[in-house]
């Protein structure tokens, strides 16, 4: 491995634009199978210490898997962070070529932890949950809806859906059971998961899906990956407060949701709470350090692989 090479692909949806640090090589190639097979032989050699491109929301799952596959070492960039940093450099210019440059100079510049993508049954899981949490919200937006339209045939249009909907859910739960009870490891950490007061199935699968590093990172790294480690704000004399943001929006809503039941009835994150409310704590706040704690408990116990204990 060369740590000075670095790549930078633009994925589109027919082209990968490709840049290569520090030589400033430029190319493209098809995003196809073919396309990305001649991508492996062309980068291998170059034993590159990181080959980076953005979400894409999903576009970017063939190229990734397949430089993967061949071990080469695969970043997925935030695409917010690099528009900054292209910001940050002065280009205002915007074309494949460019972003390319910019992504591969971005990685170069920031050196990122590389780690190992998911596997295929991982990223199965992950996008079966994805498509749940997509149908939960088309459900609910429906019955939205229905209590807007003012006929009844509208109303018995939309009662069709949401039945057509929900079949479509229990046969994806269905999907999502047999992947998880497939496998040993991932029931045993679904089974801890749950132990704990306020974490259910969709929050644990959601966590095995979209986090799978949960029980392999430290506490800071897990609450940074989740978006729920907090920022702080200071230029000399001056402090401002601190705020979360970035990280895993699906993974965070999850823990959200099961910080305000766990807040209720898991008698370690309620004692929490109510110091924080005690301490006259704004109600988001509260609510993000209920979900960080939360998630450090979770953390500890895949770590350790031992279930929940109330003392």
């Amino acid at each position: 491995m060369d740590t000075t090479v670095v790549v930078g692909i633009d994925v589109s949806k027919d082209r990968l634009d490709v840049h290569v640090l520090p030589s400033g090589e430029s190319f493209s190639t098809p995003r196809d199978e073919q396309g990305v097979g001649a991508l492996v032989q062309r980068l291998a050699p170059l034993g590159p210490y990181a080959i980076a491109m953005e979400a894409t929301g999903g576009l970017e799952t063939l190229v990734a898997a397949t430089l993967n596959g061949a071990n080469l070492p695969v970043i997925i960039v935030n695409p917010a962070q690099v528009r900054a940093f292209a910001q940050a450099l002065g280009k205002r210019a915007k074309t494949d070529a460019i972003d390319a440059a910019v992504i591969a100079r971005f990685v170069a510049a920031t050196k990122p932890e590389i780690r190992p993508l998911p596997d295929a049954d991982t990223a199965l899981l992950a996008q079966l949950i994805a498509r749940r949490r997509q149908i939960v919200q088309m459900m609910v937006a429906e019955r939205q809806r229905t209590t807007q339209l003012p006929t009844r045939p509208l109303r018995r249009s939309a009662a069709r859906l949401i039945k057509a909907l929900q079949r479509e859910l229990d046969v994806l739960d269905r999907e999502i059971d047999t992947t998880i009870h497939g496998s040993p490891i991932w029931r045993e950490k679904e089974e801890l998961l749950q132990s704990v007061p306020g974490v259910g199935p969709v929050i644990a699968r959601t966590l095995l899906a979209e986090m799978p590093e949960l029980g392999a990172l430290t506490r800071r790294e897990i609450a940074s990956l989740a978006g729920l480690a907090p920022w702080t704000r200071q230029s000399g004399r001056w402090r401002g407060k601190s705020f979360t943001g970035g990280g895993r929006a699906s993974v965070r809503t999850a823990l959200f949701m099961a910080a305000l039941v766990g807040s209720r009835c898991n008698p370690i994150l309620k004692a929490f709470r109510q110091r924080l409310d005690a301490a006259g704590k704004p109600k988001m706040v509260a609510l993000i350090a209920v979900a960080r704690k939360l998630l450090t408990i979770l953390n500890a116990m895949l770590r350790d692989k031992s279930p929940w204990k109330t003392a």
